[in-house]
């Protein structure tokens, strides 16, 4: 295969599974981000490949084109609709793979990485392209989740270069205003809104802050991926939270009520007498909110009652009295 493997930029096997798939994404992406590495370039360009290869290896569809096509698998498409006059037949070897091409106006792109710069491919039509999608993790509390919140963020965008239009070269020559880079990194700072309800998985879309386009196409879209993080008290199961309170022995025999914690205030829940240990209360439309409706999932919390501890010895004689009254 020419060019660069993304199973390779990913260390995994061309078999890999979608889990793997995700899990070496994701221990790449936080090893080499730009944010974690500030001013190394090395980090920058090995996290763009890592986004390249993931967003083609995480989509079946894009997959199984790039398995077949290699790095050409975005113009199987092309070649499988072009029709009309004038089609042509390359055998790219004995015994190797064969494509038959309609229209040849529009695969400048296609026959210039083939060919090389100064075949066919160069001197044909190269119109605008849209830039990559890249994904990035963010890590979000619970809180935020529950809440809604804004975060500022640093993150290195590339922006095209204005003297060749982001294709590295004018004419049959290397631009030298970006020595055929194609554009530059320059750090952006951003203003994030992460929505209330966001769980592990979450993708927040932020317009135009991914890949930059080539020969005057729109920039990509970043996408930021959730990680929530856990909590010390709760315990997130879809929408529902779950958690523990702590009642006293003394009102799970005669009835109370306690309070529970929750992140839009105190919660007062009623302790019915003889509350049996481990005993689960649901307190409706208490969970968290519903990513993009007005809806609210619904809590759990499970009774630990708490043996008393220091004794006096009134106290033991009072218990002792209770124990004769008991039926054995």
């Amino acid at each position: 295969m020419a060019g660069k493997d993304y199973y390779q930029i990913l260390g995994i096997s061309r078999n890999a599974s979608e889990k793997e798939i995700k899990q070496a994404y994701r221990r790449l992406a936080r090893k080499h981000h730009p944010d974690l590495n500030p001013g190394d370039k090395s980090a920058e360009t090995k996290f763009k490949e890592i986004n390249a290869a993931y967003e083609v290896l995480s989509n079946p569809e894009k997959r199984k084109k790039y398995d077949k096509f290699g790095e050409q698998w975005e113009y199987a498409d092309q070649f499988a609709k072009s029709g009309g006059q004038d089609r042509v037949r390359w055998d790219f070897g004995r015994g190797g793979t064969t494509f038959e091409y309609g229209d040849l106006s529009g695969f400048g792109d296609i026959f210039s990485s083939l060919f090389g710069g100064s075949g066919m491919g160069s001197r044909m039509r190269r119109g605008p392209r849209r830039g990559q999608d890249i994904e990035s993790p963010i890590e979000v509390t619970l809180e935020e989740a529950y809440h809604g919140s804004k975060r500022m963020m640093q993150i290195q965008t590339e922006e095209p270069c204005t003297a060749c239009g982001g294709t590295g070269r004018v004419g049959n020559r290397v631009c030298t205003i970006c020595n055929g880079a194609g554009g530059k990194i320059i750090p952006k700072r951003l203003e994030v809104k992460i929505p209330a309800g966001v769980r592990d998985g979450s993708r927040i879309r932020i317009a135009g802050e991914g890949g930059p386009g080539l020969a005057g196409g729109s920039k990509g879209d970043l996408y930021l991926v959730v990680k929530v993080l856990p909590h010390k008290l709760f315990e997130r199961k879809g929408d529902d939270l779950h958690t523990e309170v702590s009642v006293s022995l003394a009102t799970a025999i005669l009835g109370g009520e306690v309070r529970l914690p929750a992140f839009n205030g105190n919660l007062s829940l009623k302790i019915p007498p003889e509350t049996q240990n481990g005993k689960v209360f649901r307190l409706a439309g208490k969970g968290m909110p519903q990513l993009g409706n007005n809806k609210y999932g619904n809590m759990f919390a499970k009774v630990k009652v708490v043996l008393p501890t220091n004794l006096t010895e009134e106290e033991k004689k009072l218990f002792g009295r209770l124990r004769s009254l008991r039926p054995k």
